[in-house]
């Protein structure tokens, strides 16, 4: 078994797909108004999908923005610079850069829905 792909399910798919392509300065592929994938190493296997496509699997199932249980870990060379690179993109930051108990230097904040998003270097 492999792990393919992360979808964050949005109402806003063109700024949700902005944001990210903006922190992990990458290009994501649209595939169409409501799908779009990151198949470069920066994000590759994150997805960004539209609320209505989720309907398929059933009425209710998905919901926008309301995520408070998963965060996108991504591993940098330079938290500090990640930081100062992000401040006029991020406006809702959970952590400025602290050096964690397992010896990682990281910054946290949320994406334009909510999804917490850590930057973690290893000293």
């Amino acid at each position: 078994m492999t792990l393919k792909q992360t979808r964050l399910i949005t109402t806003d798919v063109a700024k949700l797909t902005r944001f990210y392509e903006n922190v992990s300065q990458s290009k994501a592929e649209v595939l169409n108004s409501s799908y779009v994938q990151f198949q470069n190493e920066a994000c590759k296997g994150l997805a960004i999908v539209e609320l209505t496509s989720t309907r398929a699997y059933g009425e209710d199932v998905t919901e926008a923005g309301a995520n408070r249980s998963v965060i996108l870990d991504f591993e940098v060379d330079n938290v500090d610079a990640e930081y100062e690179r992000l401040q006029e993109s991020v406006s809702d930051w959970v952590m400025p850069p602290k050096v964690m108990p397992w010896g990682a230097r990281a910054i946290v904040f949320r994406d334009p829905d909510g999804n917490l998003v850590n930057m973690y270097s290893h000293p």
